[in-house]
């Protein structure tokens, strides 16, 4: 029998066992208030809860578009995004938000950057001191709990908005290209320092990318987008290799072979 608004109680129990559920999300953005730009087109997908999931593509193939709605940052033009069960109509500390760009206080120390949400959030300052400590730890930064963000490197500064997005408690990670600026050597010790952070203090994770390798060594799943407006979903793969991984390790080749020859991405 249909439940309320026609949905049958077997598909009401399926929503609320996903952490996120996109419905035909769909966006058009409009330009000089005639040009439409469809971006993306019927986007269904599905994360379950501690999943690590990375949403790789090419440029322009409407990722950071799609990631963006999920975090309450761009409304859907068709479509919508269940978070636990319950649609999303706007930002929210239940999800935490890292950037390609470095979106840290530049007039504020690593402890005034990470505790800035609790502190928003009205979390006393002995309580939200000892959160950022602990986040500290955990990303690696003892010792620089002072330093301003022009005094780190680009791998530190991201370690600051990591430690800053874990803070707020989100149940969800949502990472937009957040190493596309570091150097080769920082941006893999960066994806190692991902995988540890993430296996220390489980989280559910979304991770866009246009970088295969990068995909294959952080995610449980990769969903493949098309590499032209509007986006659509193409492929999905699960990632079934036993972590830590090794980009050379034969099976790892393997499927950055497939996914090359299946999305024609030479990333």
């Amino acid at each position: 029998m249909a439940g309320k608004m026609g949905v049958s109680l077997e598909e009401r129990n399926s929503v609320s066992q996903k952490k996120i559920i996109c419905q035909g999300v769909s966006k058009i953005f409009i330009q000089k208030g005639v040009q439409k730009v469809h971006v993306l087109d019927q986007i269904d997908l599905e994360v379950n809860e501690n999943e690590f999931v990375v949403i790789l593509g090419p440029g322009q193939s409407g990722k950071s578009t799609l990631l963006r709605i999920i975090a309450g940052l761009e409304s859907a033009t068709a479509g919508r995004v269940l978070l636990d069960g319950k649609e999303v109509t706007g930002a929210a500390p239940d999800r935490g938000l890292v950037f390609q760009r470095y979106t840290l206080f530049p007039w504020k120390t690593v402890v005034g950057n990470i505790e800035m949400g609790p502190k928003l959030r009205g979390v006393p300052k002995k309580e939200r001191r000892e959160t950022a400590a602990h986040y500290i730890h955990l990303v690696g930064l003892d010792g620089f709990e002072e330093a301003y963000p022009h005094q780190l490197s680009g791998g530190m500064k991201q370690r600051v908005g990591i430690a800053r997005a874990y803070a707020n408690n989100p149940g969800v990670m949502l990472l937009d290209e957040p190493f596309g600026q570091l150097d080769a050597q920082t941006r893999y010790f960066m994806e190692k320092e991902t995988v540890r952070i993430w296996e220390t203090e489980k989280r559910t994770v979304l991770f866009v990318t246009n970088n295969i390798d990068e995909a294959i060594y952080l995610g449980d799943r990769i969903i493949t987008l098309e590499g032209k407006l509007p986006g659509r979903k193409k492929s999905t793969y699960k990632v079934d290799l036993p972590r830590p991984r090794e980009h050379t390790d034969a099976a790892f080749l393997q499927l950055r072979h497939r996914i090359i020859e299946e999305t024609q991405l030479l990333l």
